[in-house]
């Protein structure tokens, strides 16, 4: 049979690194091929080299046994190859339907693809309202929208990048069918993920990639969750030992918080209550869009709109305070979206430590103390391992996940007293995530007190002390992780399970008197 994709000597190089050296990979009709590397080993690079979004230097793309010059995305499109980046590219200020539009026929009528898009939402269990502005969407809901894009494309070869970290375990497990149908209809399927259970249950072949080179192919299926990260990052991973605590004090309280729509699309939040103390890991579950990110914004003083007594910190009455006023009574929040909210593009590594780290050490009168700031950098790059020239890298110049490390590694160094995360490792290698996973333990054990939003269930259930649920803007009653299933959290997110009493949600208030 002969092979959908051939790359021969693949080869690109930036001013600071070799992102592919002589890149090698075979792909075949019908298959699902697992790429797999730590951040930065060149993954994206290779399939954007496919996709014709990054030319290379040198080396050979045969399609179908062509050779043949992929020029464009849309020269991509016309061969049959759709893909789904982990850094999407949407139009904040187009909906959903007029985005997708701009990768089809000209004469594509907007209000049949708005049926088509709700069609094939439907079909594969991704929730989408084809009229919404991007802007209003939640970063899950983007790539909802990049995924369904792809789909509608009928491609001979898809392309996708970390495409299950906002679904649950259910919807995981329907579009893991559905990717199984494709492939076997003759759809070639290229799957970037560091889930490496997802990889060993889906894909029938692995390329393992290290610092631009191919390294490894083998069948995943074949080996263990283990042999595959120590082929992706030449060593074992840290094991995360659960230590049973007592949490201490009360540190960060939402009391009956409920919060009006900011915007049409947004998620209005209903008496949502929890307590959080000193020295606990709390982690909220849910399915993107479910009120996530405006819980996040009314914790960490983005959303000034709530009553004052909702949100408290230490007792002290907050909902009202900004975001900087907070930051200096001891809170600190990693936002899900990197580019833009965690960190400003075209801006330096240092002078971004300036977003968290404002004090008479990095600012004195008025003026920017440069040396300071850039050993701030340096220290989050050291401890953080993050692949970087340097501080004076621009933020945009990183990879997804070295962007992520040193985000979360500036507010760490900030030393809290309550840490906020969203997405702490989303599209982050499993060596980086399990760093990352140590470092929040380690603020907990230090008597932080941590917060973690995440759609990653299995993450949660890895390092957090108690659980709770956000569905449609309310949040259930916080449980013991140790007595949690991922079962039936993946149920109370999807909002099959809903016969709990309607005055639940006072719940946790009750519920965490105990720890008091």
């Amino acid at each position: 049979m002969e092979p959908r994709l051939t790359l021969r000597s693949i080869t690109k190089k930036y001013p600071a690194v070799v992102a592919n050296d002589g890149v090698d990979l075979v792909v075949q009709p019908g298959e699902i091929h697992a790429v797999l590397g730590e951040n930065g080993a060149g993954k994206s690079t290779l399939m954007k080299i496919i996709y014709g979004a990054v030319k290379p230097d040198a080396g050979e793309v045969i399609w179908n046994g062509a050779q043949v010059p992929v020029a464009s995305p849309a020269a991509a499109r016309q061969l049959g190859i759709a893909m789904v980046f982990q850094h999407f590219s949407l139009f904040d200020t187009l909906t959903v339907a007029e985005n997708i539009a701009l990768g089809l026929p000209a004469d594509t009528r907007l209000d049949d693809l708005a049926q088509r898009i709700a069609a094939t939402a439907a079909q594969y269990g991704l929730e989408l309202e084809p009229q919404r502005h991007v802007h209003t969407l939640s970063v899950g809901e983007r790539q909802r929208v990049e995924i369904v894009r792809a789909l509608l494309t009928n491609p001979q070869l898809l392309i996708l990048d970390e495409p299950t970290s906002v679904l649950t375990p259910q919807a995981v497990d329907k579009l893991f069918e559905t990717l199984r149908r494709l492939a076997a209809e003759g759809c070639s399927i290229l799957y970037i993920s560091h889930k490496l259970d997802e990889i060993r249950a889906l894909c029938h072949t692995c390329t393992v990639m290290r610092a631009g080179k191919v390294t490894g192919v083998c069948d995943p299926r074949q080996e263990s969750a283990a042999s595959l990260s120590r082929m992706m990052i030449g060593g074992d991973l840290p094991v995360l030992t659960a230590v049973s605590r007592s949490p201490g004090p009360l540190l960060m309280e939402a009391f009956h918080l409920s919060l009006e729509k900011s915007h049409p699309f947004a998620t209005e939040l209903h008496d949502v209550c929890f307590r959080l103390h000193a020295g606990e890991i709390l982690g909220v579950a849910g399915i993107s869009g479910n009120g996530q990110q405006e819980l996040l914004a009314a914790l960490s003083g983005e959303d000034t709109r709530v009553a004052p007594n909702a949100v408290l910190l230490d007792g002290q009455a907050i909902g009202n305070f900004d975001a900087a006023r907070r930051r200096t009574l001891g809170l600190a929040f990693v936002p899900e979206e990197r580019l833009g909210r965690g960190a400003v593009p075209d801006m330096s590594l240092a002078s971004n430590v300036l977003l968290s780290h404002q004090s008479d050490a990095t600012v004195r009168f008025g003026m920017i103390r440069s040396g300071a700031i850039e050993g701030i950098a340096a220290a989050i790059i050291a401890r953080f391992k993050v692949k970087a020239s340097g501080p004076a890298a621009l933020a945009r110049s990183l990879s997804g996940g070295n962007l992520q490390k040193f985000i979360v590694g500036r507010e760490i160094l900030s030393k809290p007293r309550v840490l906020l995360v969203a997405q702490p490792t989303w599209g982050v290698d499993v060596g980086a995530a399990a760093q990352i996973r140590a470092e929040l333990i380690a603020m907990r054990d230090a008597g932080c007190a941590v917060l973690v939003i995440s759609e990653e269930l299995d993450e949660l259930f890895q390092f957090t002390d108690r659980l709770v649920v956000i569905a449609k803007g309310r949040m259930r009653t916080a449980v013991p992780t140790v007595e949690a299933t991922v079962e039936q959290i993946g149920l109370w997110m999807s909002g099959l399970d809903d016969e709990s009493d309607p005055d639940a949600d006072a719940a946790p208030i009750q519920r965490d008197d105990a720890h008091a």
